[in-house]
């Protein structure tokens, strides 16, 4: 959790890949919730730097649901605005040795690689110099040599990773060309002076890379909570790809105390016909994060609101 000394900032950081689902308005809840709880700032930030994953219209319709339930909130950052910065960054750890190019392919890894908790874990074919041979080394990895990452993470407790021997080093730019996930959010959630980052815990393997991103650029990782991903009926996590359906821009009541309910808060009913702004104001009055300690998952089954 925050230290309560610097002002409170949290963040909701989605995808373009579609409209939102019940599983990201639970995370959205969340870190609005934890935010109005504490006083303090929530910003949205729309993380579309990947086009080839990108739905036409998705942005815009994520940013309507955030409205039509209430969310509030200042002028969205987009990620496809600050390639420039990335590169800078990239370039940056490139000259600090402690980044390298990479010319392998997805195949090479495929074939010589093992699996580790983020994926495959990277061999170390170009440690000492990218084979130029076949094909350009477009690609940037981190040097993860000897990295240990530990954190107190506000709900699940205490983390570690070896990241060397159990992620390797990761991308900082892919093979395409663009600009990798990890290394955006963490220069980003520094940049943007996030206090404490509150999503689902299909995320913490993405922490211990994001936090030594920033180690290596001699920043300060903001405080941790991992809060329980939303299975579905068929106990897998709730997601696109999985066919969660859109959230319905017409409910924002029942909506919003399913995700209460879900996160554990105990919404009461009379809720349900109140305006939205009262679910937002019992929700800064009563939200307690610390029911969610220790808890992983839970079914989209389980929530007694329906």
């Amino acid at each position: 959790m925050a230290d309560g000394k610097t002002p409170y900032r949290g963040r909701f950081a989605p995808s373009p890949t579609g409209p939102l689902h019940f599983g990201s308005l639970v995370a959205a809840v969340a870190s609005y919730a934890q935010a109005l709880h504490s006083a303090g700032e929530w910003l949205v930030r729309i993380e579309d730097i990947d086009p080839t994953r990108e739905a036409p219209g998705a942005a815009d319709s994520i940013l309507r649901t955030l409205d039509a339930h209430g969310f509030r909130y200042p002028e969205p950052l987009y990620q496809s605005s600050r390639l420039e910065t990335y590169d800078a960054v990239i370039e940056r750890l490139l000259t600090d040795h402690q980044a390298y190019p990479c010319s392998c392919s997805r195949r090479e890894l495929r074939n010589s690689a093992r699996s580790g908790r983020a994926g495959i874990i990277y061999p170390g074919h170009c440690r000492n110099g990218a084979d130029t041979r076949k094909r350009p080394a477009t690609a940037v990895r981190l040097r993860t040599d000897g990295a240990n990452v530990s954190f107190v993470d506000a709900l699940q407790g205490p983390q570690y990773c070896d990241v060397e021997k159990e992620i390797g080093d990761f991308l900082l730019r892919r093979g395409d060309g663009f600009v990798a996930y990890q290394l955006a959010v963490a220069f980003d959630d520094a940049e943007q002076q996030i206090s404490e980052v509150v999503r689902g815990t299909d995320l913490l393997d993405s922490t211990f890379m994001q936090s030594l991103v920033l180690e290596k650029l001699g920043l300060t990782p903001p405080a941790y909570a991992h809060f329980p991903v939303v299975l579905g009926a068929d106990n897998h996590k709730l997601s696109k790809q999985t066919g969660a359906p859109e959230v319905d821009n017409n409910s924002p009541n029942i909506n919003l105390l399913r995700a209460l309910s879900f996160l554990l808060q105990e919404p009461p009913e009379a809720l349900l016909t109140a305006p939205v702004a009262r679910i937002w104001e019992w929700t800064t009055e009563h939200w307690d994060i610390t029911r969610l300690e220790g808890v992983q998952s839970r079914s989209e089954r389980s929530i007694m609101v329906q």
